[in-house]
């Protein structure tokens, strides 16, 4: 539970009024003043600005002191989330009347015991008219006509939903898109009853809670088209198994700004399509992330087709997205700022390549941020961007052999205005730094990610010539220790979740002890030492095989 902190106005009254109650109490009483209250001269307003600053556990801790302190707490509290088992359901109304301020309220619940009911939703909407964000997690006991009482309160203040893992569907979804009128962000993740029922995300279909009289539906559904007042900003779908739910709803949001689609399966490409030719031409969707999803260059062409404003563009672990669609978003998409691109390969198969980089080189002449993570780029497509995209300030080459010293020094020589530079797992050597380090003026962040050529002795130096440049080098370097007791010190180390320079202190240790049994050290003193080049996800696994292997042999 968190809470709006206020104005510093408010702050600064504060410290006033309290510093001059202590020096008036002390001048009139002495001593005695330290048995007295002295927050009592302060107004509630200076006290909520206090419990803005502390942690949910302190401020319900605070809340008990006296009955000021707990109304100052109700009245100004603007976050609650709740546990939403059914057991509390009792309690729910008394809550609601205290914390009736409350603007941002979160209801989670495993999935493996009976939440709130569709009783407890309808009361929210009743009892929290200041309401503005409100997330359902693994509620899966409220249907369609819980959600469907809840829109029908027309919560008008009501901005951002988020439903995770709950029980509804379609018809529940859609009143809440025509009953809220202020709605502007929507997330839909995991609602495995919307994939089984198959039914469209229609915004001109009614529902009125009498699923067997279509006629009156159907008769309604005409009358209140023009009525709907539709003003979706954000759409997001994550974990969802059935794209072509979506066409209606993307095709009739004329204001969508932002579309986020993550491990979402089904022909993306289709619902692009549908978007352009449906949808009545341009749309004004200014940023889209696809992330593990069936996409590719037609679903890229469409994007191109429809989305003349576009300004953010996130692919990530898009397997048939080529040159052609690429080309397609740089000619069409003139407005394109960032563009994040994560090529991922199936079987050695072919990706975005150097054409591609060319026409974005050629035609996004506004671009300010680049990302690359598997794509084979080279010097002459550096040059190519260097040149024709001054604005180009953020750049990161991720996961690609083609990147080495002799593409770091053409980033030396033309990337000017470039400020922040990320090279990750890349074959590049300390020369290469070296010329990035002297020829980019403009560069106040480096950073070196498993790069296995760098150290931190290859750049200590580095930091010495350019005092005000920041340089972070990650070697992604682990050592498992077979004297350490077969890994069981590096396993200690991650668990416990020390300080990060104690970390860096113990790996220290290891090596030094490591190079003293190689060097000079006694001839029965051995150890086993495997640097392993991984993410840390990677790292834990491998981490947790040698070091079994490390104690058997032991």
């Amino acid at each position: 539970m968190g809470q709006a902190p206020s104005s510093s106005s408010s702050c600064s009254s504060c410290r006033a009024l309290s510093a001059t109650a202590a020096v008036d109490s002390h001048a009139r009483e002495g001593p005695a003043a330290d048995h007295r209250d002295l927050t009592a001269a302060l107004p509630d307003e200076c006290v909520a600005s206090v419990f803005a600053l502390l942690g949910s556990d302190d401020r319900n801790s605070c809340s008990l002191v006296c009955r000021r302190w707990h109304l100052v707490d109700a009245k100004s509290r603007q976050r609650l989330a709740l546990a939403a088992r059914s057991e509390i359901s009792p309690s729910l109304p008394p809550l609601l009347r205290r914390f009736s301020a409350v603007s941002v309220l979160s209801l989670k619940c495993s999935r493996k015991r009976v939440s709130l009911g569709d009783d407890a939703l309808a009361l929210v909407a009743a009892s929290l008219p200041s309401l503005k964000k409100l997330k359902l997690k693994g509620c899966v006991d409220v249907s369609d006509d819980g959600l469907l009482a809840f829109s029908l309160r027309r919560p008008l203040a009501l901005e951002k939903v988020s439903l995770i893992a709950c029980g509804f569907g379609a018809r529940g979804i859609v009143s809440l898109l025509r009953n809220c009128p202020s709605l502007r962000d929507l997330t839909l993740k995991r609602l495995r009853k919307l994939d089984a029922q198959s039914t469209p995300l229609s915004i001109d279909a009614y529902y009125d809670g009498d699923d067997d009289n279509e006629a009156k539906n159907a008769n309604a559904s005409k009358k209140e088209k023009k009525q709907v007042n539709f003003q979706l900003e954000r759409l997001c779908i994550k974990d969802m198994h059935n794209a072509r739910l979506f066409i209606p709803l993307l095709c009739s949001s004329k204001p969508l700004k932002s579309l986020v689609v993550c491990r979402s399966s089904g022909n993306w490409d289709r619902v692009l399509e549908n978007l352009r030719f449906r949808g009545g031409g341009a749309t004004s969707i200014s940023e889209i992330q696809m992330e593990n999803v069936q996409i590719g260059d037609p679903g890229l062409t469409a994007i191109a087709g429809s989305c003349p404003d576009l300004d953010t563009l996130f692919l990530s672990r898009v397997t048939d997205c080529f040159d052609e669609g690429l080309s397609a978003i740089a000619s069409s998409c003139k407005k394109l700022r960032k563009l994040h691109i994560d090529a991922w390969t199936r079987f050695g198969g072919r990706t975005i390549g150097e054409e591609g980089i060319a026409a974005l080189a050629a035609k996004s002449l506004r671009l300010q941020e680049l990302v690359l993570m598997g794509v084979p780029i080279t010097a002459p497509s550096l040059g190519l961007l260097a040149s024709n995209c001054p604005c180009l300030e953020r750049v990161a080459l991720c996961n690609t052999d083609s990147v080495g010293d002799r593409e770091m020094e053409a980033i030396a020589a033309k990337f000017g205005a470039v400020k922040k530079l990320c090279i990750k797992n890349c074959p590049i050597t300390g020369r290469g730094i070296e010329a990035v380090v002297a020829g980019c003026a403009s560069l106040v962040k480096l950073k070196v990610k498993r790069c296995r050529g760098i150290g931190q002795e290859s750049v200590s130096h580095l930091r010495a010539r350019r005092g005000g440049l920041v340089i972070s080098v990650d070697a992604g370097s682990l050592v498992f220790d077979g004297a350490d007791g077969g890994g069981g010190g590096a396993g200690s180390e991650n668990e416990g979740g020390g300080d990060e320079e104690e970390r860096r202190r113990r790996r220290g240790r290891r090596r030094d002890n490591a190079g003293d049994n190689r060097g000079g050290g006694p001839a029965g003193a051995r150890t086993n030492a495997t640097h392993v080049i991984c993410s840390s996800r990677s790292a834990l696994l491998l981490r947790s095989k040698f070091g079994s292997r490390n104690a058997s042999r032991a």
